[in-house]
């Protein structure tokens, strides 16, 4: 449970320019995590979670980079969330656990891998867009590697 609303977290900071706990704890709620400040609180500093000044000029949560080239719990996320992938010429088919996709697609985004131009997530597929037949060949072996360590 954790891990799943840890992830849906990640997604609402990517996805909303959420300013308090009390507004996350307000979208968990609704997204049908019953949670307390206090979890939030909880799960704000396991995850790194800091603010930032967004376009608008509001404060915004958002995740810390990691210092290596990708943080570990957005590795943590594919492994959990992930079920299977396909290729059909340059795009890649990615199947997640249900209610999970939106959450992999925005640590694939996270993670950075140069081939992806882009992903777009359903409930429990992503389209992954990739430069070109080749890439997506490496894109996979690069995930395969991932989910083995």
């Amino acid at each position: 449970m954790k891990v799943k609303r840890q992830s849906k977290i990640i997604e609402l900071i990517s996805r909303y320019e959420i300013e308090t706990q009390e507004e996350l704890a307000d979208y968990l709620n609704k997204a049908g995590y019953r949670v307390t400040q206090a979890t939030v609180s909880r799960d704000i500093r396991e995850l790194k979670l800091t603010k930032v000044q967004s376009e608008s000029g509001k404060q915004r949560y958002v995740a810390l980079q990691h210092q290596g080239p990708f943080s570990d719990k957005y590795i943590r996320v594919l492994k959990d969330g992930f079920v299977s992938m396909d290729m059909a010429q340059n795009i890649l088919v990615i199947k997640t656990v249900s209610g999970m996709a939106m959450a992999v697609a925005a640590a694939l985004d996270a993670i950075h891998f140069h081939e992806i131009v882009g992903c777009i997530a359903g409930d429990d597929t992503i389209l992954c867009a990739v430069r070109s037949t080749e890439d997506n060949v490496q894109v996979m072996d690069k995930i395969r590697r991932l989910l083995a360590e």
